[in-house]
């Protein structure tokens, strides 16, 4: 008998050696590759999967809620995944569809709480950005809220994530006709506000 051995069961006379045990230890404790995988899909894509969220929800931290929900989302579907997956686009129409669920929710409604400014652009701006005002900023982030919420994702998906029209289209299951009539409405009527508040 090994030296090393270590009774299981008493009343049974099965042994596991000790370098059994080190294995199922090691395999316990030792990280899957797959999670490694999404630690780096979270690092490379959890501030623009944050931004999504803020621009379609009206509370920063219901923002917040989602996208932990579209991270969690991932994790328990990565391992299905048996084909190469654009993991950006995947992302994003997975917060798309979170904060239309987060949205129906009876709940959700009765949180009507004053709306704190995103950021839209990136945090070095081209001179035009540099130059808008906090008051512009603001008007143009309301004038944004207003838009109906499918304006508001063509609009998102379009200009804020530089997809092409197509790929909009297949994420939010419209044709490329609707896609194209949604952006121009929400662009007129960005413009419009613009143009007013000037």
């Amino acid at each position: 008998m090994d030296s090393h051995a270590i009774p299981v069961n008493q009343q049974e006379t099965s042994f596991v050696t000790l370098s059994e045990t080190t294995y199922r230890m090691d395999a316990l404790t030792t990280t899957p590759p797959w999670h490694r995988q999404c630690e780096t899909l979270y690092r490379e894509h959890s501030t623009r999967v944050l931004r999504v969220c803020r621009l379609l929800l009206r509370r920063p931290q219901e923002a917040e809620d989602v996208a932990h929900e579209v991270f969690l989302k991932l994790i328990m579907s990565y391992q299905a995944m048996d084909r190469p997956v654009a993991w950006d686009r995947w992302l994003t129409r997975v917060a798309i569809n979170a904060c239309r669920d987060r949205q129906r929710a009876a709940w959700w409604r009765l949180w009507h709480d004053p709306l704190d400014e995103v950021e839209l652009v990136d945090t070095d701006p081209t001179p035009e950005g540099a130059a808008l005002t906090g008051e512009t900023r603001g008007h143009i982030w309301r004038a944004f809220r207003r838009l109906p919420q499918r304006q508001r994702e063509v609009f998102v998906l379009r200009h804020l994530e530089g997809w092409p029209t197509r790929d909009v289209a297949e994420a939010l299951s419209l044709s490329t006709g609707s896609v194209k009539r949604h952006l121009f409405r929400a662009v007129a009527c960005l413009r419009k506000e613009l143009w007013e508040y000037s």
